[in-house]
């Protein structure tokens, strides 16, 4: 299933290299992934602070099956690592962090799921041709044409220089938080700027180093008969004179590609940290304390015997 996932993959960048004509809109820009899918409506429940303060449904689902004490317990242990000075305060900065680590799992769980079939030797770290024999080796033999050699080769220099920036100590092997930056760079801030030269290398087809509106138009939609084009596309060229192009050359740099594939999105993680201060926060110090995050265990973490009509009743005394 892994090798399947990944040659189709392959096939859609190659696709990309060869100039192939693409079917349907694409999208490249990174939006930051929500913090929950349930509505945050604190007047209903607190599902939605549950899940952006311990990363996942499945996890907030685990804290619903543990009693109030045990669901205190667990907080009480989490807050000694949310606490990373360890002066027994949490901070807004501190709150903010955690979230955003915990919303990070689920790079860990994908790493996790193609790890060991790529660390052949088992010894904790993947080299670049353990990397390189387990992709690339069984497509070349099944699905690679001669006339094709030419982009795959690229596709592999790609993966190598991908593969050499995420290595960040350069001891030419990836442990697992190095292996999630090589599998999703645009979730890593120190592969970010590769992010750019991978999308300007794949829309920039005549090599000057920027785009125009028919390369920008070309990447989305690139019909291989004559169709009519779809009313979307207009709005698109408009998006690139009005908005993409802000210097108005006629074409996107480096700086304005950044500006769109990788926005300021609203940072929900600092929302939802200041939420969690604010309910938080008894003496109003602008610190939490154990104390203070524990006896409201039911905003952070919940458990089957939160009555939520006490829950509520909390809520508004502060």
């Amino acid at each position: 299933m892994e090798r399947t996932l990944r040659a189709l993959c392959l096939a859609a960048l190659l696709a990309c290299l060869m100039g192939k004509p693409t079917a349907e809109r694409k999208d490249r820009v990174h939006h930051e992934r929500p913090l929950s899918d349930k509505p945050h409506d604190d007047d209903d429940d607190f599902d939605y602070d549950h899940e952006a303060f311990l990363g996942s449904e499945d996890e907030a689902r685990t804290f619903d099956q543990l009693t109030s004490e045990e669901s205190k317990e667990r907080l009480g242990l989490m807050v000694d690592k949310i606490d990373a000075d360890h002066d027994g305060l949490v901070t807004e900065d501190e709150l903010r962090d955690w979230i955003k680590f915990a919303q990070r799992r689920w790079l860990v769980e994908d790493a996790d799921k193609q790890w060991n079939s790529h660390d052949l030797d088992a010894d904790g770290h993947i080299s670049w041709d353990e990397y390189k024999n387990v992709t690339y080796s069984s497509l070349s033999d099944e699905e690679m044409d001669e006339d094709e050699d030419e982009p795959y080769e690229q596709l592999i220099v790609r993966d190598e220089r991908r593969f050499k920036m995420a290595d960040l100590d350069k001891d030419g092997h990836l442990d697992k938080d190095e292996f999630s930056a090589f599998l999703h760079p645009e979730e890593f801030e120190q592969m970010k700027d590769l992010v750019i030269t991978e999308t300007m290398e794949d829309i920039d087809k005549n090599g000057d180093g920027e785009i125009d509106v028919e390369e920008y138009i070309g990447d989305m939609y690139n019909p291989e008969d004559d169709y009519e084009e779809p009313d979307w596309l207009n709005s698109e060229r408009q998006q690139f004179l009005e908005f993409r192009d802000k210097n108005k050359d006629g074409k996107m740099d480096r700086d304005e590609v950044a500006a769109w594939i990788l926005p300021s999105d609203y940072d929900h993680a600092d929302s939802e940290a200041k939420h969690l201060l604010f309910e938080s926060d008894t003496d109003k110090d602008g610190k939490l304390t154990k104390d203070e995050i524990v006896d409201k265990y039911d905003l952070f973490v919940g458990s089957q015997a939160t009555d939520f009509g006490e829950a509520l009743a909390r809520h508004d005394e502060f």
